[in-house]
């Protein structure tokens, strides 16, 4: 390893994790919202600062935001994902993944809320970020509320 790889590299910090989500998710305060969605989310007009990460699917991304960041336990919802339009009581696969993730990931676990298609994105316009992944299972969205790390 060169000088300059070894002043590059973190350790315990998940590779997916770019500096610009880094900066991101350490510049969010408690109740604060990061969306991540999938490919098909209407990310960059959506208002909130988009962040790319076409590499890596939503649930990876998941995954590794909850290594860092702690889901908000002083509110009801601190994950909600979009429902499926006709069908709201459908559980995505996508959905269903993200809900295994936070299982055993955050460090404390609750179960996801889901709101209608544009109550979704009206929510999500709100976040103090949106991440875009390259994920292709349709519903591949989740918002998130940062908590507070005691």
């Amino acid at each position: 390893m060169t000088d300059q790889e070894a002043r590059s590299v973190l350790r315990n910090i998940p590779p997916l994790l770019s500096p610009d989500l880094l900066y991101v998710l350490r510049a969010m305060g408690h109740g604060d919202m990061i969306a991540i969605v999938d490919a098909n989310f209407p990310a960059e007009g959506l208002g909130p600062r988009c962040l790319r990460a076409d590499g890596a699917n939503a649930s990876a991304l998941l995954q590794a935001v909850l290594t860092v960041m702690p889901l908000d336990t002083y509110c009801d919802d601190p994950a909600i994902c979009m429902q499926v339009v006709d069908a709201p009581q459908t559980t995505p696969e996508a959905v269903a993944d993200f809900q295994q993730i936070i299982n055993t990931v955050a460090d404390a676990p609750r179960a996801i809320q889901s709101l209608e298609r544009f109550a979704f994105y009206t929510k999500a316009k709100t976040a103090f970020a949106v991440v875009q992944t390259g994920e292709r299972r349709l519903y591949g969205n989740i918002l998130l509320t940062k908590g507070v790390i005691g």
